[in-house]
């Protein structure tokens, strides 16, 4: 009901949402394979299901060899982050499974339990990922192995080591989570796709992103059974609260809200750098499967920004609202005006006696400059400010448009 109260709130909207419903079913049908493949079908089915049909939709315009690599890519790092994310392993047994999960995935009989719901059947039936794997060309298999050795060692020092410090978080991140960018360049390098990119450079974008997970899914993680996962450092909470479990208590708001805002300040300064990446991307295949996620991160962060629901409720884009970003980020221009926009909004929720005011208006305002200076600004702000005249619109053809309802609710 909550999503379907968001569709309400936001009728002009119903229309991209049931076309890009449309769009993913449509996309499903083609890339998804026959049965007579089934290690095939199973990656592909629980690749729509971890990305709600949205990577799916983006494979599309890539040829088959190029999609499976992607496919089998995502798949055994979501493998790898399920055995990291389950508290309920003990340390004894997750750090050996992390450090040798790159030769596990060579072998067709490996599988190891753990996780839930979806992550549990990638795990438990491990070895269609494995099989799979075992049919891509040796470059891309090489490619994988590097990075998910990479990440599977320092997932493992982290398990060992708390993040206390911002070194450490940028460490965490840089080191856990900007292989994938890296790995990810690598694989459109090899296929001819891209030219080559710095490690540096390509690293960044997985960067911001795990720093925007980490800010979103604060309560997620730390209300996580048997045992909290922590990444926020301590060395920021301890400024605010003396745990940081203490963030969620009512009577923490306004210092919630102030260590929220400090950790968004913090992911901004990635921003740059993940723009000047963005605008090297030639294949607009490519361009659009890299950028898409950068710029929900940026809606994500302007959603959170000075939002104490991050710790009471927990907050995600609206569907329509994403619905729109998969729709309109086809080229650099689009990409500049939406972070122009987000980072206005954000500006806009920015209070004076935060501590970190000033720090955070210097950095939006950078954002807002790098995209003026592009020359591509235009007058376009459909991403979050309304057009009135469209809503009267919607809202007048509301009883016309029930039936994208029925369809909407179930995008997710």
């Amino acid at each position: 009901m909550g999503r379907l109260r968001e569709v309400l709130k936001h009728p002009d909207e119903f229309h991209v949402l049931l076309k890009l419903k449309l769009a993913v079913r449509h996309a499903e049908k083609q890339i998804i394979p026959p049965l007579d493949h089934p290690h095939w079908g199973f990656c592909y089915t629980l690749l729509n299901k971890f990305t709600n049909g949205g990577t799916t939709l983006l494979l599309q315009p890539f040829e088959p060899q190029l999609r499976n690599v992607l496919c089998i890519f995502y798949l055994i790092l979501r493998a790898l982050d399920t055995v990291e994310d389950d508290t309920s392993i003990p340390t004894e047994v997750k750090v050996p499974v992390l450090i040798d999960f790159h030769r596990h995935v060579y072998d067709p009989d490996w599988h190891f339990s753990c996780g839930t719901e979806d992550c549990k059947t990638l795990m438990d039936q491990f070895h269609h990922v494995s099989t799979a794997f075992a049919e891509i060309g040796k470059v891309y298999q090489e490619i994988i192995e590097d990075i998910t050795k990479r990440m599977g060692e320092w997932m493992a020092k982290f398990i060992c080591k708390e993040v206390e410090t911002m070194d450490d978080y940028d460490e965490y991140c840089h080191y856990v989570t900007g292989p994938i960018g890296i790995g990810m360049f690598k694989i459109f390098e090899a296929s001819g796709k891209q030219d080559f990119a710095p490690e540096n450079l390509s690293s960044i974008m997985g960067v911001f992103l795990q720093k925007t997970n980490i800010i979103r899914d604060y309560l997620e993680d730390i209300s996580e059974i048997p045992k909290p996962r922590m990444f926020w450092p301590r060395e920021v909470c301890s400024k605010y609260v003396n745990r940081l479990e203490d963030l969620k208590y009512e009577e923490n708001s306004v210092k919630a809200a102030q260590c929220l805002n400090e950790m968004i300040t913090d992911a901004l300064k990635h921003v740059e750098d993940c723009l000047k990446h963005m605008s090297a991307l030639k294949d607009n295949g490519v361009f659009r499967f890299c950028a898409i996620r950068p710029v929900l991160a940026m809606g994500t962060l302007a959603l959170c920004y000075n939002n104490i629901d991050v710790f009471k409720t927990g907050v995600k884009l609206r569907p329509g609202l994403a619905a729109k970003i998969y729709e309109r980020t086809r080229t650099m221009t689009d990409v500049y005006n939406v972070f122009f926009e987000f980072a206005s909004v954000m500006k806009s929720k920015v209070e004076m006696h935060d501590p970190h005011s000033m720090k955070t208006l210097s950095r939006l305002n950078e954002i807002q400059d790098i995209c003026r200076k592009s020359g591509v600004l235009s007058n376009r702000k459909f991403y979050i400010i309304r057009n009135e005249q469209g809503y009267r619109s919607a809202v007048v053809n509301l009883h016309a448009n029930f039936v994208c309802i029925m369809f909407v609710t179930v995008y997710t």
